[in-house]
Formats: C-alpha cells, sequence, structure tokens
C-alpha cells in the first residue's frame, strides 16, 4: 500500500504542530498506519529575537525533503508541518517529494487568533504569524482546506483522514 505525503501548509501559530500530531494518532488508530511527521519548526532556530526569512527556510529544504524521503522509504507516511511564503520553496518541495502522493492542506486561522497565539506561544519574533499568513504560497489548489479557528485539532483531524483517505 502506497503512503501518502500530507502537507499541512499555513501560517506561524496558526496549529499544524497540534493538528499534524492529532492527525497521525487518528490515522494510526482508525487505518492502522503510520506516519511520522516533519517539521520546518524542526530545523530553524526558532527565537523571539529572530526573524526567519525565505531564504532561511530555503536552506533548509533539502534536509526537509531528505527526512520526509526516508520515511517514505521505510513504507510509513509522512505530514509535513510548513510555513511555505514562496513559490521557490514549494517548486522545490514538489520537486523533491514528487516520488511521493501529495495531498496539499491549507490550515487557516483568523489573523486576531494567530497574533494572539503567537502572543501565548512566546518563542517566535513578534509579527511573524502575520506575515506568513500574507506571504503564504500557494494562496489556492489545495485539497483541502480546514480553519484551525473554528475546530479542534481532532475534529480538523477527522476531516482530513475522512476526505483525503
Amino acid at each position: 500500500m502506497e503512503r501518502q505525503v500530507i502537507l499541512l501548509n499555513g501560517p506561524s501559530s496558526s496549529g499544524k504542530s497540534t493538528l499534524a500530531k492529532a492527525l497521525q494518532e487518528l490515522i494510526l488508530e482508525k487505518r492502522s498506519e503510520r506516519y511520522g511527521i516533519v517539521s520546518i519548526d524542526d530545523f530553524l532556530k526558532m527565537s523571539i529575537a529572530k526573524t526567519i526569512y525565505e531564504d532561511d527556510v530555503f536552506e533548509k529544504s533539502d534536509i526537509l525533503c531528505s527526512k520526509a524521503l526516508e520515511m517514505l522509504e521505510t513504507g510509513d507516511g509522512v505530514i509535513i508541518d510548513h510555513v511555505i511564503t514562496s513559490e521557490r520553496i514549494f517548486k522545490h518541495l514538489k520537486e523533491k517529494l514528487s516520488s511521493g502522493h501529495m495531498k496539499m492542506v491549507r490550515i487557516s486561522c483568523p489573523l486576531h487568533l494567530l497574533k494572539k497565539r503567537e502572543s501565548e506561544r512566546g518563542d517566535r519574533c513578534p509579527g511573524s504569524a502575520e506575515a506568513s499568513e500574507k506571504y503564504l504560497f500557494p494562496r489556492d489548489g489545495y485539497d483541502l482546506v480546514v480553519d484551525t479557528g473554528t475546530r479542534s485539532p481532532a475534529e480538523n483531524a477527522l476531516v482530513i483522514l475522512d476526505n483525503l483517505f
């Protein structure tokens, strides 16, 4: 059975990491399939004092893709937790992961909640949530869009499972 790549793309502080964990658990419970999680945050040093730029993210794209491919080669599916803010990063990801069946999920969340979550977590440069929402790429063409401002991680994981599998 071919495992797929599920790309969760959304702004910083939109709840992607929490959703990825809920989805991973739900897939295991309902389908008995293992999915690993690869997050861009695993490869970037997050700090309230350091702005993360597009070049910083692009520099880490190869390592993120290599980790995802490694999981696919072991037979596991992959959930990618990412903040893609440029066509260059998106094209690179699609090219490197072309061997996996990729489903794309856009994570949306109202801006006021993004700002609130960013402030509460205290580990991101102020304004990164708003900037990543503004520059999120692509804007369209997703297999599914889920709103983390109106549904819980468990509810959104179920929506993803019901619609992508």
